[in-house]
């Protein structure tokens, strides 16, 4: 498998997802709410960035539409230089099939499927070869090279997990997306999933943006991308569990500070 590193990616495909100035509002009038309130972000190639903040900062919200899951209100989303407002249902379809995997807080997987059919299932949906050796090479990355015949209901949890994360890369994305993806497991389990992403980023050259409330699960990550009431407030380069769970007692007790008497 042929390992590409940030240093190696042409300087044009050096941020692998960005907003510019996004705004999603949900609902109208009184009821209304902006979830992302002018927010611009890239997210480097080549690097784990988690996404955090506290509950209802929008950090679901901007992944859900950094990745196409869903359209901004307003501003704009890009993967790579591919602006996701200018494509059309299928052609978005594509792109998400083609240059982006998934990992969810739930495995997702079809209980019918073995462990290697979960694995390549998108390839084989899009009917699409995969590349062998480096489903070889991916598969020993998640080490589960023993369990390639079982199903997901022999497994555990973080076994299922490592599944998932391993679909989600089959395809050789230009970015992962994760969302909570330890969120079901126990810390043990956690920890190995969290351990795997970072080595998939450095051992392949992709790309990992992960939302998270862990500033265990965070400190994972390259860096740490901070929301709040739905704008971009900080950024961590570097994180240990310890900075970023100080910086998340600044926003508890500003709402704190904020919230009427």
């Amino acid at each position: 498998m042929t390992v590409t590193t940030p240093e190696t990616l042409p300087s044009t495909a050096r941020t692998a997802a960005r907003v510019v100035d996004a705004v999603k509002v949900y609902g109208g009038g009184d009821t209304e709410v902006r979830a992302l309130d002018g927010v611009s972000v890239d997210f480097p190639a080549g690097r784990f960035t988690a996404i955090m903040g506290p509950s209802g900062s929008g950090k679901s919200t901007l992944m859900h539409c950094s990745a196409g899951l869903d359209s901004l209100t307003s501003g704009s989303a890009f993967i790579g230089d591919t602006d996701l407002s200018a494509l059309d249902d299928r052609r978005l379809t594509l792109l998400r099939r083609e240059r982006i995997g998934f990992v969810f807080q739930a495995y997702n997987l079809l209980p019918t499927l073995t462990v290697a059919e979960n694995i390549t299932l998108p390839l084989d949906l899009a009917g699409t070869v995969p590349d062998q050796e480096w489903l070889d090479a991916l598969i020993d990355t998640v080490k589960l090279r023993d369990r390639l015949h079982h199903r997901p209901g022999q497994l555990s949890g973080g076994q299922q997990q490592r599944v998932a994360v391993a679909r989600a890369f089959a395809g050789t994305p230009d970015v992962v997306f994760a969302d909570e993806p330890t969120g079901n497991l126990d810390s043990r389990s956690g920890e190995e999933v969290l351990r795997l992403l970072g080595r998939a980023v450095r051992q392949t050259g992709r790309t990992v943006v992960m939302v998270t409330h862990d500033p265990v699960a965070a400190a994972h990550a390259d860096e740490v991308v901070f929301l709040a009431d739905g704008r971009l407030v900080d950024r961590m380069a570097a994180p240990t569990a310890e900075r970023v769970l100080d910086r998340m007692k600044a926003f508890d007790g500003r709402s704190r500070t904020e919230a009427p008497s």
